[in-house]
C-alpha cells in the first residue's frame, strides 16, 4: 500500500508553507513519527512527521511552496525494512601499471630585463613639479622617456592607486530567504509604513532589582527546581503593571476601532536556530515570579530546539525585546504588530549618577518604549515608562509586596 503524505494545516490563517530542508531522501526507509522535513510557514518552523513506516519517495524540492493539504511525498507501507547488513565487497584485482616516461619540458627562454639608467624614474623639471603638486613619488610613476625618464605627459596621467584585489577572496553567495524571513521582513516594514511609531527613553537603576536576585537566587534556584530568577521575570511583573495603569498601552487599532484588552499577554521575543521568534505569555498579569521564569524557560526551549508553534506565537498584546543580551547599549525597537507598543531592554553598564546630591557609581541600563501614536499619546506612552522605571527601582513595595519570600514562593 502506497501512503500519499500532505502537508497538514499549521493554522487557520496559513494557506501554504515552503520545503525548508529534507531529512531523508527517495529510497531511504522511514519509521512511524519519524521527522521527514523541516516546513516553513509564515509565522513558525514545523517538523514533518511519517505517518506511517515505509519507503519513501519524495514529490517535492526543498524551496518549493507548496499549498497547504498537497502531496509532497509516498511512503511505501508494504516494503520491508531493510536488514542493515552491509555486503563486503571481493577484493578487486590489482593490476600494476608501468611506469609512465618522465618527460623534462624544456625552458622557455627567459626575456631580457631592461637595462636601468641613472634616467630611469628620473622626472622632468616640468614632471618633479607636477608630481610635487600631487604628492606622487616619482618612483611610483612607470616613465616612458629615453631610458625610462618621467615626462610630463607621465605626470599629469599619474593618480594614487586606489588599491586592487592581491589573492583576497571575493566571492558571494545569493540564498533565498525562508518563508519566516520574508514573512518577518514584510511585517516590520508595514510597521514603519503603516503606524505612526515614536519612540521614548529612560534609564532604570537596576541596584534594587540586583540586591533582591543576589539575596533570593540560590533560595529560588533551590526551592524551584534549578529554575533561575532572571531580569525577566521583573520587568514582566512591571510591564503589566504598568499596562494596567496606562490601557491604552495594552490595546490595538482595527479600522475606525479601537480593541482594548483586560488581560496581558506578553510577547517574548526571543533567538532561535531559523532567527527571531515571539512566543507569548498568556495571562502574565496572573502569573508570579515563578510562573513567569518557568514560562519563559520553556518557550525558549521550544524556540531552541525548533519545536514552537504557531499557537505559541499567535496573539499577544505587548513586546519585550532583551536587545542587552547582545551587547546593546541603545535601540528603537519595531512594533510587532498588530500591537501598539514594545519595550526595548539593553545592556546594564556601571555609570556615575547623582544620588541625593552626591556622585554615586550604578548599574545602569536604559530602555526604550516604541509606540503607536495613532492610538497612544505622548502622556501615555512617557508615563507607562515612568511606570515600568518607577517599580523596578522599587520592587519590593511595588512587584513583591513588601513580602519577597512570599512573592517568590520561598
Amino acid at each position: 500500500m502506497v501512503l500519499e503524505m500532505k502537508v497538514p494545516s499549521p493554522g487557520e490563517s496559513i494557506k501554504e508553507v515552503e520545503i525548508a530542508t529534507w531529512l531523508v531522501k527517495t529510497g531511504d526507509y522511514v519509521e512511524k513519527d519519524q521527522a521527514l522535513a523541516e516546513v516553513d510557514s509564515d509565522k513558525a518552523t514545523l517538523e514533518l512527521p511519517a505517518e506511517a513506516s515505509g519507503i519513501i519517495t519524495l514529490k517535492a524540492e526543498e524551496g518549493d511552496t507548496v499549498a497547504v493539504g498537497a502531496i509532497v511525498c509516498l511512503i511505501d507501507t508494504s516494503a520491508a525494512k531493510p536488514s542493515g547488513e552491509v555486503k563486503s565487497e571481493a577484493p578487486k584485482e590489482v593490476v600494476k601499471k608501468e611506469a609512465a616516461p618522465v618527460v623534462v619540458p624544456t625552458p622557455a627562454p627567459v626575456a631580457s630585463a631592461p637595462v636601468a639608467s641613472f634616467a630611469t624614474g628620473t622626472p622632468s623639471p616640468a614632471a618633479k613639479k607636477i608630481l610635487d603638486e600631487k604628492g606622487i613619488k616619482p618612483a611610483d610613476v612607470v616613465g616612458t622617456g629615453v631610458k625610462g625618464r618621467v615626462t610630463k605627459e607621465d605626470a599629469v596621467n599619474a593618480n594614487h592607486s586606489m588599491g586592487t584585489p592581491t589573492g583576497g577572496s571575493r566571492g558571494s553567495e545569493r540564498v533565498k530567504l525562508s518563508m519566516l524571513r520574508r514573512k518577518v521582513a514584510e511585517r516590520l516594514v508595514s510597521a514603519k509604513n503603516e503606524t505612526a511609531m515614536l519612540t521614548t527613553f529612560n534609564e532604570v537603576n537596576m541596584t534594587p532589582v540586583n540586591l533582591i536576585r543576589n539575596e533570593y537566587k540560590d533560595a529560588f534556584k533551590a526551592k524551584h527546581g534549578g529554575l533561575g530568577l532572571g531580569y525577566m521575570s521583573f520587568f514582566t511583573k512591571a510591564v503589566t503593571r504598568a499596562l494596567q495603569l496606562y490601557p491604552d498601552v495594552n490595546s490595538m487599532i482595527d479600522g475606525d476601532y479601537k480593541i482594548a484588552y483586560d488581560f496581558c499577554d506578553i510577547s517574548v521575543a526571543v533567538s532561535g536556530p531559523k532567527g527571531l521568534m515571539v512566543p507569548v505569555v498568556r495571562n502574565a498579569e496572573t502569573l508570579s515570579f515563578r510562573g513567569i521564569e518557568a514560562e519563559i524557560k520553556r518557550l525558549a526551549i521550544r524556540a531552541r530546539d525548533g519545536q514552537i508553534t504557531v499557537d505559541d506565537m499567535t496573539g499577544g498584546t505587548f513586546t519585550i525585546s532583551n536587545g542587552g543580551v547582545f551587547g546593546s547599549m541603545l535601540s528603537t525597537p519595531i512594533i510587532n504588530p498588530p500591537q501598539s507598543g514594545i519595550l526595548g531592554m539593553h545592556n546594564i553598564i556601571e555609570r556615575p549618577i547623582a544620588v541625593n546630591g552626591k556622585v554615586e557609581i550604578h548599574p545602569m541600563m536604559y530602555v526604550a518604549l516604541s509606540y503607536d501614536h495613532r492610538i497612544i499619546d505622548g502622556r501615555e506612552s512617557v508615563g507607562f515608562l515612568v511606570a515600568v522605571k518607577e517599580a523596578l527601582e522599587n520592587p519590593v513595595e511595588l512587584l513583591l509586596d513588601n513580602n519577597p519570600k512570599k512573592a517568590l514562593e520561598l
